[in-house]
């Protein structure tokens, strides 16, 4: 979500015809909507996925109806939000505007900075990156927090809740035990999963067995019986958001990565399979897919953008790549017109005009017309008597009037139909003031208020791309193209197909929009039309390209350069308001050498290379009219022919670059290229060749060079699967199509049969399908086996012994054992050696050992693929394979392996683990790991199974020293905070000294300049519904502090530890360890103080350090209660401490140092922290991002009046930099290849350094309180 990834494709021009070349400065007005007629969203650094999840929700016209149906009555005004009496519901008026802005401003994209001010983020929150998923859940707990007691508190329930239902059948006494669960969207795996159905086929049709050592305790019959365990949908809501989990992490590199498989899902889906009750109508359970959020990227960073389908067609679509020069009228159409005079241009051009299905034509297109009329151009037949084309229609407006802000011409006694083309030019974008009236805003067409062309839409229309700021048109088969690969759909969005619009939505972005937001919208389109009227002026020339035809080629159908060190185009700056003829003569005075006539065409550069277009004929039209924006690409010829080869225009004649696949006529292919993508195999050959889109398939066959009798085969979408792909055979009735009607596009396949090759074996005909067989050398498995022998000082590796060993998908693995070691001839040396196969990851490390007694296909295993010959034993079907270290994570790569029952139970698992690492004593547990591989959870009930623990192959635990506490009790280490020698206290370290032992001892530093010791004291074992007043009680009770005198347990103060440092201290002398979220093996410490304290929630205890002036140095560090709920800003935190110190606020400068990187973080002086937008002061709050100012923070303070050196670092982070450098080029040296060396894998070799990355920090949303 960096770099590049953020600019805005397209900047520089417009989509629409007033684009030109943007040139970026001070009062710049916003572009207007491109022509599909939406409005994009600016990305303010890092908001894409804001972007994506806000459009969504805006195209769901059931939310935004209701959103806009709360009044000022229920969320207040946002001109009260600074008042403290007034309770007003800033998130949802916020969100409100901005759909308004979204539908009916005339502007290409809008802006989310109000939005993002009402969540309380600040600058550094709105360029970090975050995910969508996450987000959908925190904005909808965020609407559902400030809409509290109003009408719609609760709309995102009634359109986004849903349930299901866990059941678990006893297959003795057929009792159900059945739990319910809410969910707002349904999460699906992604991994080893081919699509949406087969996961939800997963999730709820298919069944758990409990049976065999897996049995299922029930609480009916009081025993452990056989059951069955499924999921099902009870109630469905009527919006559908389904997450894909495509970020995994990698335990093997200990990082996350991003699964970009093929992963299908369908454009409408019947639920009813997965459905609790199943008697209702099928359109009940149907549902249509309408968005589609779109990741692109990896896991550390991309790029989101969006697909949606506009149910209530507020945009206007049009094919992808439609050419704009109009379709040639049948002749029976032109017929039904009278032939007009050619000598009278008045009648000619009201023919023109009449013909057209539109009744209206383009401005900059007539003159192509007439020419095509009468076979003469304007200038030639007319000019000398009536003037230019254009003065014509002007002195002629009783029959001709100019729509669509003058692009468009129609005949005034014949106006354009109301359905295809406005009336009159009196309405011509939403920044006119014609917004619909909000009285009839229910039945008001905006499509006529636009001003835009509504032509007929083909299937699958209204899909469009939302790309932060851009918009463009897709076709529904583009969704298809998102299965896979970096750039992969992420969320879906579903409806149920029963939700129908009603007829006054469509096409009408006014409605149910409340009146004063409707004239918000006027007035800003007010503005911005008076802003771009100033601004017109100042932004007039266009960025083109010149291709000029000596350099070119015709070649496959399309143009090519000559010469590759050749420059290709030329670059020329003109001014858009100038004539096509203006543009023609400074041409012509740039090439002295050019003879004959020139003419300039409209191209474009597709995959098969340069394509022409519509050529510009007519001299008196300016580039404006002409629509020639920046970027255009004008080829620059006689018209005719390019080095004696005649080209084709027009969009008809698109180029296809097709992949041309042959047999390879026996020749023995190398590398990658004789195969066809994945599924080909060898002897096959790829040719791209380029073809005319307006040709036939039996011209492409002759082109080929091919006889009649060869076949012409499209590859089948999917494949066959199973080692074979499918191919169709065109029926003899399509050699006469086209490539167009085919649908053939760029990078289709065709394969090629001739009849001498129709009779292999590779080759297999039924119907007409043809199937390329897979050949038998690609069905195989790679066993791989390294001796363990002992290498010497210089003596080489001894290389790995490989063996193809010939396989297939039923065969059992303890086959390709024997058939691998057979052929490695490992018969001698492996004699009563136990040995087994097992996986590689692509990293190199080992994976479990796959179960012998199963089929390659079973476990898992992939043909073509490599598996490593190991000693040890293999599991069996009903034992499990687990990993376990002591004390740390295997991630140390010192871990040990186990084999043990799925049916034993904990304790038996330990004990056998105990044997393994020889330990004694019974004072141990095991916990498991966590997701990123640290010690997490212990495992409290000994007496379950690991199969009902749900262990798997290939799972760590940790083997914990330490009694497990009894339920419902927790085990608590305790440490000593030991304060500093400048310290008053005393006392406790003085007691303990004499108690603890060297090996109770430990030295932690948290902050710079504190010598903070901690000492252990010992453990205490209590009550999950203890006090935390009862702990500091029995704290006191430990023999170590047996000696200490404390009056009240209000004089303890108790910090909470992680990895040993001092995170946040314990509040609240009456809440219970389980408020406090403390669990076992949880430690913290207890410091004795002079005074009583009890700390409010929002009281933060801080560590603040005056700079010594004159010097890079600090005094001893003093303790601040600072007091933030009222104010939580620096302005606050500034007055607090010129109140401590004695000075004036305004000259002391607050910095946060920050432990983990030795640096500090300025805080911005509040004074001059002004928003751009409201020219007032900004609240930020220092406990949010980007400070996040907790317990024990370290504060430095600088009094500017003495001190004018602002840089708060001193000699104790520079040196704790250079060592931290130090060790990290230290223990980059062959720490790679003592891991590899210590886990067994494979060869030595040095890790790759880890790239830095930015902490992650936590999405939230800030809301108020309106109980």
């Amino acid at each position: 979500m960096f770099g590049s990834l953020f600019e805005e494709e397209g900047e520089g021009y417009s989509l629409a015809p007033s684009g030109g070349k943007v040139v970026k400065g001070e009062g710049e007005p916003p572009s207007p909507r491109g022509r599909v007629n939406l409005s994009g969203i600016k990305n303010q650094g890092g908001t894409c996925y804001l972007n994506s999840l806000l459009q969504t929700l805006l195209f769901t016209p059931e939310f935004r109806e209701e959103l806009f149906s709360l009044g000022p009555k229920e969320l207040g005004c946002l001109e009260d939000k600074d008042k403290p009496e007034a309770k007003v519901r800033v998130i949802p008026l916020e969100l409100q505007r901005l759909f308004a802005r979204l539908l009916l401003v005339d502007q290409q994209s809008a802006s989310t900075a109000d939005l993002t001010d009402s969540f309380g983020w600040n600058n550094s929150e709105e360029s970090r990156q975050h995910d969508v998923q996450e987000l959908n859940r925190i904005l909808f707990s965020a609407l559902e927090h400030s809409l509290v007691d109003t009408s719609g508190s609760a709309f995102i329930q009634r359109l986004y809740h849903g349930t299901t239902v866990n059941s678990i059948l006893c297959k003795e006494c057929g009792n159900i035990s059945q739990r319910q669960e809410d969910f707002l969207d349904l999460t699906v795996c992604v991994r080893g999963v081919c699509g949406l159905e087969g996961a939800l086929w997963d999730m709820f049709v298919e069944e758990e067995m409990f049976e065999g050592s897996n049995l299922y305790r029930c609480g009916q019959c009081d025993q452990l019986v056989t059951a069955a365990k499924s999921a099902k949908l009870r109630k469905l809501p009527p919006f559908l958001t389904v997450s894909l989990l495509r970020f995994n992490f990698d335990f093997a590199r200990c990082e996350r990565y991003k699964e970009t498989g093929r992963y299908t899902f369908p454009l409408t889906i019947n639920l009813r399979p997965f459905c609790e009750q199943t008697e209702d109508e099928d359109s009940e359970y149907s549902y249509e897919l309408f968005s589609v959020i779109i990741h692109k990227g990896g896991c550390y960073g991309g790029h989101y953008h969006v697909y949606i389908k506009d149910m209530d067609h507020l945009g206007l679509w049009e094919p992808p790549e439609e050419d704009t020069k109009p379709k040639v009228q049948k002749k029976k159409e032109v017929r039904a017109y009278t032939e007009p005079e050619k000598d009278d241009p008045l009648s000619v051009l009201s023919s023109i005009i009449a013909q057209e299905e539109s009744r209206s034509v383009l401005l900059d297109q007539l003159g192509q017309r007439l020419m095509d009329k009468i076979g003469s151009s304007w200038s030639k037949k007319y000019r000398k008597l009536h003037g230019p084309i254009s003065k014509f229609l002007q002195n002629h407006s009783d029959v001709f009037v100019l729509v669509n802000n003058g692009t468009r011409v129609a005949l005034k006694a014949n106006p354009p139909s109301p359905v295809t083309q406005p009336s009159s030019p009196a309405h011509p974008t939403p920044g006119s003031s014609s917004t619909p009236d909000p009285v009839h805003n229910n039945t008001a067409n905006p499509q006529l208020e636009l001003g835009l062309e509504m032509a007929p839409e083909p299937q699958g229309s209204h899909w469009f791309d939302l790309n932060d700021s851009t918009v463009t048109s897709i076709h529904e088969r583009d969704i298809e193209k998102m299965y896979q690969g970096k750039e992969s759909a992420y969320m879906l969005f579903y409806r149920k197909t029963l939700l129908r619009r009603p007829s006054g939505a469509l096409r009408n972005p006014g409605y149910q929009v409340p009146s004063h937001l409707l004239e918000m919208a006027e007035e800003e389109n007010r503005r911005l039309q008076q802003r771009r009227e100033e601004f017109d002026a100042s932004n007039n020339s266009v960025e083109l390209r010149l291709h000029l035809a000596p350099r070119y080629r015709l070649e496959n159908g399309a143009l090519k350069p000559i010469s590759i060190e050749q420059k290709e185009a030329t670059n020329l700056t003109f001014d858009r308001r100038r004539t096509v003829g203006d543009l023609r003569m400074i041409i012509y005075q740039k090439q002295d050498l050019w003879e004959g006539d020139m003419a300039l065409t409209v191209a474009r550069s597709l995959p098969a290379g340069l394509h022409l277009y519509n050529t510009l004929t007519d001299d008196e039209v300016s580039l404006y009219s002409a629509g020639i924006l920046t970027g255009t690409d004008l080829f620059v010829w006689n018209g005719r022919e390019v080095c004696g080869a005649t080209v084709q225009t027009g969009a008809e004649w698109e180029p296809v670059l097709l992949t041309v696949v042959r047999p390879s006529l026996g020749e023995e292919e190398e590398g990658e290229g004789g195969g066809v993508g994945e599924e080909g195999g060898s002897g096959l050959t790829k040719e791209s060749r380029g073809f005319a889109g307006r040709v036939t398939l039996g011209e492409v066959r002759e082109a080929l060079g091919e006889p009649q009798e060869s076949l012409l085969c499209q590859e089948k979408r999917g494949g066959e699967g199973g080692g074979a792909s499918g191919w169709r055979v065109f029926p003899p009735g399509d050699m006469q199509r086209t490539l167009k009607e085919l649908a053939l596009k760029d990078g289709d396949a065709l394969l090629v049969l001739e009849p001498q090759t129709q009779d292999s074996s590779v080759f297999s005909m039924s119907g007409d399908m043809v199937t390329v067989t897979t050949p038998s050398d690609c069905r195989w498995l790679q066993v791989e086996y390294q001796p363990e022998r002992r290498r010497k000082r210089g003596e080489e590796e001894e290389e790995r012994m490989r063996a193809k060993v010939p396989a297939s998908g039923n065969m059992l693995l303890c086959e390709v054992k024997q058939r691998a070691i057979a052929e490695l001839q490992l018969q001698e040396h492996l004699a009563g050696v136990a040995c087994c196969l097992r996986q590689v990851d692509r990293t190199g490390k080992l994976l479990p050992p796959v179960c012998e007694e199963l089929s390659v296909r079973d476990a898992g295993v992939r043909l073509m693929t490599s598996l490593c010959l190991c000693p040890g034993t293999a599991p069996k079907d009903t034992q499990l394979f687990l990993y376990f270290s002591v004390g740390t994570a295997p991630s140390s790569g010192l871990e040990g392996e186990i084999i043990v029952e799925r049916s034993n139970t904990v304790k038996q698992c330990l004990k056998k683990m105990l044997e393994s690492a020889r330990l004694e004593g019974d004072g141990w547990h095991l916990r498991r790991l966590d997701w990123c591989e640290e010690v997490g959870e212990a495992l409290m009930d000994e007496e379950a199974s690991l199969s009902e623990l749900k262990m798997s192959h290939g799972d760590a635990l940790v083997i914990t020293e330490g009694r497990l506490p009894p339920r419902g009790f927790l085990k608590l280490s305790v440490w000593l905070y030991v304060e500093p020698s400048a310290y008053p206290v005393v006392s406790m370290e003085t007691e303990v000294n004499g108690m603890a032992t060297e090996g109770q001892r430990l030295d932690v530093m948290t902050a710079v300049g504190a010598e903070v010791e901690l000492r252990t004291v010992g453990q205490v074992e209590l009550s999950e519904e203890a006090t935390l007043e009862e702990l500091k009680t029995q704290v006191l009770t430990l023999p170590a502090l047996q000696y200490v005198c404390v009056p009240t347990p209000a004089f303890l103060r108790v910090w909470q530890l992680e990895g040993q440092r001092l995170t946040r201290i314990l509040r609240g002398q009456q809440h219970t360890l389980r408020k406090l979220k403390l669990s076992s093996g949880v430690e913290f410490c207890v410091q004795q103080l002079l005074r009583e304290e009890d700390l409010g929630p929002k009281e933060v205890l801080l560590r603040v350090q005056m700079g010594v002036p004159g010097e890079r140095g600090y005094y001893p560090p003093e303790e601040l209660v600072w007091d933030a709920s009222r104010d939580p800003s620096p302005r606050s935190l500034r007055s607090a401490l010129a109140s401590t110190y004695g000075l004036s606020p305004d000259s002391l400068l607050l910095a946060k140092h920050q432990p983990h990187t030795h640096t500090w973080e300025t805080f911005s002086n509040w004074s001059q922290q002004v928003s751009k937008r409201k020219k007032k002061k900004k609240a930020e709050s220092l406990l949010g991002a980007p400070f996040h100012l907790k317990d024990g923070d370290i504060i430095g303070v600088k009094n500017l009046l003495i001190d004018n050196n602002r840089d708060f670092s001193n000699q104790q982070d520079e040196q704790r930099l250079r060592e931290e450098k130090e060790q990290r080029r230290k223990g980059g040296q062959g720490a790679g290849a003592e891991v590899e060396t210590n886990r067994g894998v494979g060869p030595e070799k040095k890790m790759e350094p880890i790239k830095a990355r930015k902490p992650e920090v936590a999405l939230s949303i800030n809301v108020g309180v309106f109980r």
